[in-house]
């Protein structure tokens, strides 16, 4: 497959034919929209993965597979424990691996940027299930099974995070703190999954889903980088992103990436550490006025 971020259908059934045949993951997860503050609710994708996938593809479940499910934030496992989890689905240091969900893609971005985190080869089904369909690719129902490897060294090969206490002291460029989520979370007027609605002040809003088409297709580089500056970051210079809980982050991250920017650090806590923390501000528009949400509502 030929280098990038992305792969699109026909290269990838191509390639599943070759020699070096990627390792597939259905990284399919739902995240249920709330319906009050606090309403967390998420459903595994294992029964869509088994109704259709990729042939060979194999079902992770990301919030378990490849996070540690009992933290309360920053879920992502250490790279030693992370590489340990890869090798039972048979990826080792070297392997080419491609990821897809059927849920948006967003599942499909933390689970590349989780393996791109240590060294791993991986790649981004562009458009997902649904662009493999609309090419008219074969799929399969049932299980499929991995072939593990052994266990290998991991060590990570890029600044991928940025903690609470670093982000707290840190003397953020304006418009360097980018919330992934949609204008009506950033805002506050909308139900969030966690303790408080609202975002951390300083930052600006460039949504996951803009940086997508309505096929779930990237948009060219070019469009990206606009849609960055006109929110007034400047990408010569390190950015910051953050979500709800380190997910819809990681397609911001993906879709920078893309677009040939590498200096992108994820704040994996996100709201879901912030807003647990009354002394730590948050920021909504009410009536088109910003105001102050220091307390839990």
């Amino acid at each position: 497959m030929s280098p990038g971020c992305f792969v699109g259908a026909a290269e990838l059934y191509a390639a599943m034919g070759g020699d070096t045949a990627p390792v597939i993951l259905d990284a399919s997860l739902v995240l249920h929209r709330p319906q009050v503050d606090g309403d967390f609710r998420t459903d595994s994708g294992r029964s869509a993965w088994e109704t259709a996938h990729l042939p060979g593809a194999l079902h992770v479940q990301v919030d378990i597979d490849l996070s540690i499910p009992a933290a309360t934030h920053n879920h992502h496992p250490p790279p030693q424990d992370l590489a340990d989890r890869l090798a039972r689905f048979g990826i080792g240091a070297d392997t080419p691996t491609v990821v897809y969900d059927s849920t948006g893609g967003f599942w499909a971005a933390r689970t590349w940027y989780l393996l791109r985190w240590i060294g791993i080869p991986v790649r981004v089904l562009d458009g997902g299930l649904d662009a493999w369909r609309a090419a008219e690719l074969p799929v399969e129902s049932g299980p499929a099974h991995a072939r593990p490897v052994a266990s290998w060294s991991a060590h990570p090969v890029r600044e991928a995070w940025i903690e609470l206490d670093e982000l707290r002291e840190i003397d953020c460029h304006a418009g360097n703190l980018v919330c992934a989520l949609s204008p009506a979370a950033f805002a506050g007027t909308e139900p969030t999954r966690y303790t408080r609605r609202g975002h951390i002040p300083g930052s600006v809003n460039v949504p996951a889903r803009e940086l997508f088409d309505d096929r779930g297709l990237v948009r060219p580089p070019a469009e990206i980088s606009e849609r960055y500056r006109d929110a007034g970051t400047d990408l010569d210079r390190e950015v910051l992103l953050y979500c709800g809980g380190g997910i819809s982050a990681t397609v911001n991250a993906l879709a920078l990436a893309s677009a040939g920017i590498e200096s992108v650090r994820v704040y994996d806590g996100s709201l879901e550490e912030w807003s647990a923390d009354p002394a730590l501000p948050l920021q909504v528009e009410c009536d088109g006025a910003t105001a102050q949400a220091t307390t839990p509502r």
